[in-house]
């Protein structure tokens, strides 16, 4: 018998409520997105742009809700994943598609292995590779249990809304000048492009672009009479990642506009240290490894999502190949650690990926043969297409222009 992580849709959605299920999709969404990436990210654009920065949180939300809202959808109405319908599309790119995806989300759950050791590390004192394989060992057991989805839900939300609370307290702590960043939220006194598609293809780009999306389509809700609900279910991924984002710049911005400089190896442990102290510092140890496990767990779950249906030999084996990944992961990471530029290049790999899947996606939305009768809101094409142009032209700027200049 084939090796899978729920025993039918079917049964899942029996079990469960339909809402639990939505909610865990946005929140496995939402936590993805908040790795260690996102937290070293935030903390060093938020010293570089100060206030300003908000603005880039702004259009970062719009753009993301743009990309979910669209793919998310599509995946829904035409009960298929992401690389079958971009076969459908054009033969072959959903191949090229699964691998970018797959290797994008290696490459960055290298990172989220990483970052979980450093929050054991603060936590317990123990050298980070051997808090990054307990933690790998962890994520290997949500995927044994017998069902692992509802285990993935939960540890989604419970870590979820951990690191969010935890955050606000710092945010408290550190007395940031919230007038001012209201204000240059939305007048600016610098607009950095690079730092807008670094957040946007850090939150939806790469495998979490799809991780809620094909999480709702295992667990059974799809077709056009569950669209409201995938729709809520989408922006709420995007909300909750961005409250999160919100709290941690207010949090950062009321350290440094004091004159205080993050220290460039861990940016965000050294905000709350200096926010809150030691008790801070050790806040920052559980958010630090609460964002790298639930990541792990999204990168590996949605990653094999993708290739399983490429492949029988994988959906065959789909367990064994999802334990592999984290294994895998585990094992780069203990051999070239985890630098402060490698989250950053990830965060803007994975917004190279993002035009492709949304461009593809939005294709699908007019195919009968992929979507049937449905009818694509014409304000959401407009909106996609929109959205698609910016991380199109986005995105190749930062390969001309920004990623030598980082690699150099």
């Amino acid at each position: 018998m084939p090796e899978t992580l729920e025993h039918s849709p079917q049964q899942e959605v029996k079990k469960k409520s339909k809402w639990g299920v939505i909610l865990g999709a946005a929140f496995l969404m939402g936590s993805s997105a908040i790795g260690p990436g996102f937290l070293t990210q935030t903390a060093v654009f938020t010293e570089q742009l100060m206030a300003s920065f908000g603005f880039v949180i702004l259009m970062s939300i719009i753009l993301d809700i743009g990309v979910q809202a669209n793919i998310w959808r599509i995946i829904a109405v035409s009960k298929k994943r992401g690389q079958d319908i971009a076969n459908m599309v054009l033969p072959g790119l959903g191949y090229f598609l699964a691998f970018a995806v797959a290797l994008g989300g290696l490459a960055f759950n290298i990172g989220n292995v990483g970052g979980a050791g450093l929050g054991m590390n603060v936590l317990f004192g123990i050298d980070p590779r051997i808090g990054a394989a307990i933690t790998g060992a962890i994520a290997i057991g949500v995927f044994l249990s017998k069902e692992a989805g509802v285990a993935m839900d939960k540890i989604a939300r419970v870590l979820g809304g951990a690191m969010i609370l935890l955050t606000l307290y710092v945010a408290f702590q550190s007395n940031p000048p919230v007038g001012d960043a209201i204000t240059h939220t939305f007048a600016p006194d610098r607009i950095d492009v690079f730092s807008i598609i670094t957040l946007v293809g850090g939150t939806v780009g790469g495998y979490i672009t799809f991780a809620g999306g094909h999480r709702l389509l295992d667990a059974g809700v799809s077709g056009k009479e569950n669209l409201h609900q995938v729709t809520k279910s989408s922006v709420s991924g995007i909300l909750i990642a961005s409250v999160m984002r919100i709290f941690l710049f207010l949090a950062v911005l009321g350290v440094v506009v004091t004159g205080f400089t993050l220290d460039p190896a861990n940016p965000p442990a050294s905000v709350f240290q200096e926010a809150a102290g030691t008790i801070g510092y050790k806040m920052f140890g559980i958010v630090l490894w609460a964002a790298g496990i639930t990541s792990v767990i999204g990168a590996a779950y949605t990653s094999v999502s993708f290739l399983k249906t490429l492949s029988k030999k994988i959906a065959n084996h789909e367990k064994a190949v999802t334990l592999g990944f984290i294994i895998v992961s585990t094992i780069i990471f203990a051999f070239i650690g985890k630098p402060v530029l490698l989250l950053i290049l990830a965060g803007a790999f994975n917004g190279l990926i993002l035009p492709i899947a949304l461009g593809t996606l939005l294709i699908a939305a007019y195919k009968k043969s992929i979507v049937g009768d449905y009818k694509h809101p014409l304000w959401l094409t407009i909106f996609g297409g929109i959205v698609f142009m910016l991380t199109a032209y986005l995105a190749v700027v930062t390969l001309i222009n920004k990623i030598p200049q980082l690699l150099s």
